[in-house]
């Protein structure tokens, strides 16, 4: 690669500002770690949550759910959050009210303070996916952003990871109480750490913009209000089909793997906790992993659409296999699982799509519209899962935990094809900006 004539500079020291993005990169990518780790760990531990506080199927899918309504509602407030304080000041104060969070929800007596912890959690996590993919925007160049993120949900999913397998056997040491409070407490000093490290440009750190590293202006900034602004974003027809895309295949695969798929795999399967969270923890390895492919893939191909579509097809094969597919618990069914994680992580492209199409000063508004679609999903069919289950619910109970018939569950998973049809519906309208800002004259 040609050094761009900032980077020759005397007064450039390349090396110093690739440590300095890394090092702030590698503060919100930890705490985007946390964020994960809360959104799949009620799966594992929903026995436990049961017990403590005597819930129904309904009542845990919407404890659980908590997090991604207040994920939800939040996300456009994220956007306009990055697009003018930046990612110092959002992601520093959602660690604070995430720690705080997770501390209430590890040492609730209640089910309402568990509920209130929750929401904690999901308002603090809230605003930092979209404060670290804006920082993307400005630390990283166009050209290796489906890349990086790609790189960046592989990060997030370690924690998605670390939430399936790894806390079940830690819940084999300590109680499900004792690791929310530990994480509360790591919270606060990711805290500490954005506010001492995290810078929001590389001109705040010294250093000139990506674009005139190589060679350009940089670009312009906002020229109106934060409303006026987003009102641009929401009218920007472009924008929404991700919307919807993500509404219906990343939203189902979470809502499924950060609640209902362990049970499914004990009722049906007769797997143990720790063995149907091999089953999770493939699933979003391969999330995790497609992710980075896809990204990477993308910026090679100079194409977005025909990653997202292909995707979404196999992760429509994918849910066939596991609804209808005659598996038993072994290699086959954990091929379906690994699939159905691999191919939704192309879902990561819709970000670099959503940032293509509005001017670069607005990318974490657009970023957090499509943002929306997904956590809006997963809110939904959360509870909406649970409650179709209980309405088939036989009155089974296994030390105070429903048991759920084959039934119930392909009555709850009609839910789920249904919104892989949205999703492979949305793909048709997806705008192919072959990985460049449309709005720019080159």
């Amino acid at each position: 690669m040609t050094a761009s004539p900032a980077e020759t500079s005397p007064l450039f020291d390349q090396a110093h500002f690739v440590r300095v993005r890394w090092l702030i990169y590698a503060i919100l990518a930890a705490a985007y770690v946390l964020v994960f780790f809360h959104r799949i760990a009620p799966a594992v531990v929903s026995a436990d949550l049961m017990q403590a506080f005597g819930a129904t199927g309904a009542a845990l899918g919407s404890l659980a759910a908590m997090y991604y309504y207040i994920y939800t509602v939040m996300q456009i407030p994220a956007g306009v959050l990055a697009d003018t304080l930046g990612a110092r000041i959002s992601v520093t104060l959602g660690n604070i009210v995430s720690g705080i969070g997770s501390i209430v929800f590890g040492m609730a007596d209640t089910f309402w303070e568990a509920s209130v912890g929750r929401a904690l959690v999901g308002l603090g996590v809230s605003v930092v996916f979209v404060g670290l993919m804006k920082s993307n925007t400005l630390w990283f160049r166009d050209r290796d952003y489906g890349f990086i993120s790609g790189l960046t949900l592989l990060m997030g999913n370690v924690g998605a990871i670390l939430a399936a397998g790894p806390l079940a056997g830690l819940l084999t040491l300590w109680s499900w109480r004792t690791v929310f409070v530990a994480l509360g407490g790591i919270a606060l000093l990711l805290a500490v750490l954005s506010w001492l490290k995290v810078r929001n440009t590389p001109e705040e750190a010294g250093f000139p913009s990506i674009r005139e590293m190589d060679g350009h202006a940089r670009h312009e900034g906002r020229q109106q209000h934060w409303w006026h602004d987003l009102l641009g974003v929401l009218a920007t027809r472009r924008v929404w089909p991700g919307f919807w895309f993500n509404m219906g295949m990343p939203g189902s695969m979470l809502a499924f793997l950060g609640l209902w798929a362990i049970p499914f795999l004990r009722d049906l399967h007769g797997l143990e906790r720790s063995s149907a969270s091999l089953y999770t923890s493939l699933a979003l390895a391969g999330f995790a992993g497609g992710a980075l492919f896809s990204g990477w893939c993308s910026d090679r191909l100079g194409r977005r659409k025909p990653l997202l579509v292909s995707g979404v097809l196999l992760y429509g094969l994918a849910w066939l296999g596991i609804v209808y597919g005659n598996w038993t618990p072994g290699l086959v069914g954990m091929a379906w699982f690994v699939l159905m994680g691999f191919s939704c992580g192309s879902f990561v492209l819709t970000y670099a799509g959503a940032k293509e199409v509005v001017a670069p000063a607005l990318s974490g508004m657009a970023i957090a519209l499509v943002n929306t679609g997904l956590f809006l999903g997963a809110g939904i069919l959360q509870p909406l899962f649970g409650w179709i289950m209980d309405l088939g619910w036989s009155g089974e109970l296994v030390n105070g935990v429903r048991v759920y018939s084959a039934a119930d569950y392909q009555a709850g998973f009609l839910l789920m094809l249904g919104c892989v049809a949205l999703a492979i519906f949305a793909s048709t309208f997806l705008h192919e900006t072959r990985c460049r800002n449309i709005t720019l004259g080159h």
